[in-house]
């Protein structure tokens, strides 16, 4: 295939406190301030948020700007142990194409600013579009956990996916 170069616009800035560390995954719960986690649009699309306060989660899809190094095309996810894995099987933010994707709850829409639940990402993220999560759409009753089945802990390891603080065994 001849090489094709795509150049993306970002559309906004994804704020949230994290500045050196960001976590593998969303850490909810806690009292976070309102402010913690935002996205804020370029003026010229804020008429864009047009009803999509209706919604309660949206996509957001993002440059990861901060990934440093290439992709390798296998990986070891910190919370599996040992395993390896393909890259295009796991969640690891370090891809041919730094784009990252993430479901959020819309707390609230101010102006241009959309106030979401956490996120784990860097402050600073440009942010590349926004789409809404419709429920018959997007949720698959037939999902399955691939190669995560296979991990002999892997009630333990569902806390760790889902960013639910819990202590080591």
């Amino acid at each position: 295939m001849p090489e094709v170069s795509i150049n993306f616009r970002p559309i906004g800035v994804i704020h949230t406190p994290y500045t050196e560390h960001a976590p593998y995954q969303p850490v909810s719960g806690g009292d976070q301030d309102e402010n913690a986690f935002r996205v804020v649009l370029e003026p010229q699309f804020a008429r864009g948020l047009r009803d999509l306060e209706a919604f309660r989660y949206i996509y957001l899809l993002y440059h990861a700007h901060r990934i440093e190094g290439p992709a390798r095309m296998t990986v070891r996810p910190p919370w599996a142990g040992q395993l390896e894995i393909g890259l295009f099987a796991s969640r690891s933010p370090a891809r041919p194409n730094p784009i990252g994707l993430s479901v959020v709850r819309i707390q609230k829409i101010a102006g241009r600013v959309i106030h979401t639940s956490a996120l784990d990402v860097f402050d600073g993220t440009p942010l590349l579009d926004i789409k809404p999560y419709i429920k018959e759409l997007d949720t698959k009753e037939d999902a399955n956990y691939g190669w995560l089945d296979r991990l002999e802990d892997r009630e333990h390891l569902a806390l760790h996916i889902k960013g639910i603080p819990h202590e080591h065994r």
